[in-house]
């Protein structure tokens, strides 16, 4: 297969922006509030998340300005959990939904209505048809929560990135384009994240993910994006059996 110069562009200049703030990051070893204990209990750094933001949200960007900007949101909504919520046990959209009731307003729960106010902003500026609006942000949202939900094992959340990406190159136009930059901040931290040297966090994987559903939104009709909306719909009632599965594979 040939991949077209705008889809090897929008590839690279992800990479290359993921890769370049990775090292920049690791060269100034901040420490401290950038690092993490992974499953394993092993300590690793936190510098993929602003690297694969800064890298998917730029050239996302490049292709739909509103695309970067879902990108960039989720990203720093993700971020806003990642050192507001460090500790906090509770995960899931019942877990924060019960505390916003009992009236705690938790870091998850920011970035629960952060991530699907950025999706549904992008979805209506993406679309024309107040239904296709919706359902864009939904898809958007969706995939956001949904790379997060299997991110709980090293190379986990990327690797479905990847995998779930890869047929969008087959596409032309802007969603290919849109694929092409979450492939290549995946593919850029894909090493390091394997390796347990660093981790995504939640910003990086709601970037990511954020990158994705906006592919999807710019290749894809109203039929795909019903079918596409359910699909993460499902996952966010399954989370906790999608992060098992994630596990196990």
């Amino acid at each position: 297969m040939i991949v077209r110069l705008p889809r090897t562009a929008s590839f690279a200049l992800a990479a290359v922006v993921t890769r370049t703030t990775l090292v920049a990051l690791r060269a100034k070893g901040l420490g401290g509030r950038w690092e993490r204990k992974n499953h394993a209990g092993r300590t690793v750094d936190l510098y993929a998340a602003p690297a694969v933001v800064a890298g998917a949200a730029l050239a996302a960007g490049r292709v739909r300005p509103v695309a970067g900007f879902a990108v960039l949101a989720a990203g720093a909504c993700g971020g806003y959990d990642d050192v507001v919520g460090v500790g906090d046990p509770r995960s899931g959209f019942r877990a924060h939904l019960s505390a916003l009731r009992d009236g705690e307003v938790t870091s998850g729960a920011v970035k629960l209505f952060g991530v699907s106010a950025a999706g549904l902003v992008a979805g209506a500026l993406l679309k024309e048809r107040p239904v296709d609006k919706v359902l864009a942000g939904v898809v958007i949202a969706g995939a956001a929560h949904f790379v997060n939900l299997v991110d709980v094992r090293p190379g986990r959340a990327v690797g479905t990135v990847l995998a779930l990406g890869a047929p969008g190159l087959l596409r032309r136009g802007p969603g290919a384009e849109l694929a092409a930059a979450a492939l290549g901040a995946a593919g850029a931290v894909l090493p390091d994240d394997f390796g347990e040297s660093t981790m995504l966090g939640d910003a990086g994987a709601h970037a990511l993910g954020a990158a994705l559903g906006a592919a999807v939104v710019a290749g894809n009709g109203r039929a795909g994006l019903v079918a596409h909306a359910a699909a993460v719909v499902a996952a966010a009632v399954y989370g906790d059996k999608v992060s098992d599965l994630a596990r196990a594979v």
